[in-house]
């Protein structure tokens, strides 16, 4: 999951990041009015819900749970979908047949029953699951929710010319071969032609895979694996207003200002040991200003951010030193890192790579990034904390968080000089426009750089445009974008579910690539192809190791942080959690109010 030409400004941009990051880190420390075993105002305390649950017996049933974001969803049709925080809130009103726990930290992460009676029955060498669903669960008009109404709205992935934006790893997986055309262009009668999925009846569903996943559950707990009832399917309007098979229900919705939810009536908590539904309403209020945002979560007019991307500058460095009670640290899952596409040299060869990773001042970067506390811990490899097989930073084959985390330039030296390139070289770095802390990251590399020889030169692009300009190798090529500046998050929490699109040969694309380094590794290939043969939990995260050991040995990455954010929670909120099923977010579906408002 993904989440700028430069200027005479470079050194102020950057002055004021490490100022930025100075202010965040003696707040963190400092504690203000408001310290870490709560405050006057009923927050629960710094770091409360971090991986733990916040006021767990204090969430009454009633009131309205009140939303800010600075950003609307890309869809909220759960076929199109895909900002993690639209996969948090769907759950509102959407189900699937299995879900991530509602529970904190690594726990939520795994996968529980949410409309089959139980996990798969996986059969024929892992090539057969077989659910049961529950009794009692109903649309929002009280009708069944039906084995044919989960199969047509997984169909409806294929209608990509219609319904383009979201995750397409069902399609991949089910139909490799791209043989079925998705339920617009059916030819049968019941528009449910897809050949996979059997719905023998009402309450069966049975999905032959033509070739095993271990992942295949994962991709099902995507909201793109809701079911969706034809007669009520508006298709490329569908995001505006979806049928619910939730506890609530949309009421109203105007795109970039506000929507809000209330009771489905005809849900029943006994067809739903997942959902508490504890407010009557639930209301996003969206701003085109994220400081005004920042505002109204420090006044108290609403209760958390949407979005979940940490509080902007100004509203973080505010609420650390006067509100830090309200205030969560989480590890986001996003690694953010700077790639070396190997068509550009001399990142062809590998010590002209690893003499960037060994010459970089990763505390420098860091501080750019935030510090340790808005910013994130020091990375040093490729694979997220919220990943089984990760190691964090015990992990750290290039000394970045040890005694070269402020660079070896001796090191990185004797790398140019393997590579023939001992006076160093010029390189061009590609950032992001809109993503100021990158251009900041950029410019920390770049002073880094500068010291053992190597010219950096930064061209900031159009973040909106990323798909055709650093998506497309040809183009990064011809512009000379030896560096290129990214981050990443899981779509679901496995090697597969983060790694695929960036390591995997077969994921080279020449158009809205993400396998920016180019790597064609066949040991790298032949373990992610181990990994979804591979069925027991221990055996998967053993290789998900290994291919993260084969990422670094072949120095395609300069990893930065292990982000972390600074979100806010409201003083009314109560059983308040982390999760790493939503890369650290809080878990949306739960959470309940100390009093109704």
């Amino acid at each position: 999951m993904t989440t700028q030409r430069t200027s005479g400004r470079r050194k102020q941009a950057l002055a004021a990041a490490v100022a930025v990051a100075a202010l965040l880190t003696t707040a963190a420390c400092g504690g203000g009015d408001s310290d870490e075993k709560g405050s006057k105002n009923g927050a629960a305390g710094f770091d409360a819900a971090n991986n733990k649950v916040a006021q767990a017996s204090a969430a009454k049933k009633g009131g309205t749970l009140r939303f800010g974001g600075a950003q609307d969803a890309d869809s909220w049709d759960t076929t199109r979908g895909y900002y993690g925080f639209m996969w948090n809130f769907a759950r509102y009103y959407s189900r699937q047949l299995v879900t991530n726990k509602t529970e904190p930290g690594k726990a939520g992460a795994q996968l529980t029953p949410d409309l089959a009676t139980g996990l798969a029955k996986v059969t024929d060498d892992g090539k057969t699951y077989t659910y049961t669903l529950r009794d009692g669960i109903t649309w929002e008009d009280g009708k069944p929710i039906t084995s044919q109404d989960i199969k047509y709205g997984i169909e409806r992935v294929w209608a990509q010319d219609v319904l383009s934006g979201g995750p397409t790893y069902l399609k991949d997986v089910l139909d490799p071969k791209g043989q079925y055309k998705g339920p617009y262009k059916d030819s049968a009668k019941d528009k449910l032609g897809l050949k996979a999925i059997d719905t023998p009846d009402a309450k069966t569903i049975v999905f032959h895979l033509p070739k095993a996943n271990s992942d295949f559950q994962e991709m099902l707990a995507l909201v793109s694996a809701s079911p969706v009832r034809q007669d009520k399917d508006t298709k490329s309007k569908y995001g505006l207003h979806p049928f619910s098979s939730g506890p609530y229900k949309f009421q109203s919705y105007s795109p970039g200002k506000d929507l809000t939810l209330v009771r489905n009536d005809q849900w029943k908590q006994a067809s739903d040991p997942l959902r508490k539904a504890y407010p009557d309403k639930i209301t996003i209020q969206f701003f085109s200003d994220a400081n005004q945002l920042d505002q109204r979560l420090l006044n108290g007019d609403l209760d958390l951010d949407i979005n979940q991307t940490g509080m902007s500058p100004q509203g973080r460095t505010t609420a650390l030193k006067e509100h830090k009670a309200n205030l969560d640290n989480p590890v986001s899952g996003y690694i953010r890192y700077a790639v070396f596409p190997q068509s550009v040299k001399p990142f062809d060869n590998i010590e002209c790579r690893k003499a960037v990773i060994l010459g970089a001042d990763h505390v420098s970067l860091q501080t750019a990034r935030g510090g340790p506390v808005a910013g994130g811990d020091i990375g040093t490899n490729m694979l997220p904390p919220s990943v089984p097989g990760a190691e964090g930073q015990k992990y750290d084959p290039y000394n970045a968080a040890g005694s070269d985390k402020n660079g070896n330039v001796a090191k990185a030296k004797e790398a140019l000089k393997a590579c023939g390139k001992p006076n160093g070289f010029s390189t061009t770095i590609a950032v992001r426009n809109n993503k100021p802390v990158e251009v900041a990251t950029a410019q920390s590399l770049q002073a880094s750089l500068k010291k053992i020889g190597i010219n950096a030169q930064i061209d900031q692009f159009d973040g909106s445009q990323t798909t055709g300009i650093i998506g497309s190798p040809s183009n990064v090529k011809k512009k000379g974008y030896g560096i290129i500046i990214m981050g990443w998050g899981p779509d679901f929490p496995s090697v597969q579910g983060f790694g695929l699109p960036l390591w995997d040969s077969k994921y080279i694309a020449e158009s809205g690539n993400n396998n920016y380094a180019l790597i064609k590794d066949k040991k790298i290939d032949g373990l992610f192809d181990q990994y979804v043969n591979t069925l027991d939990d221990g055996g998967k995260a053993k290789v998900a190791t290994e291919i993260n050991h084969k990422v670094m040995e072949g120095a395609y990455y300069l990893p930065f942080v292990f982000e972390k954010f600074i979100n806010w929670r409201g003083s009314n909120l109560a059983n308040v959690y982390t999760t790493d099923g939503y890369s650290g977010m809080y878990d949306f579906v739960n959470l309940g109010l100390k009093s109704a408002k």
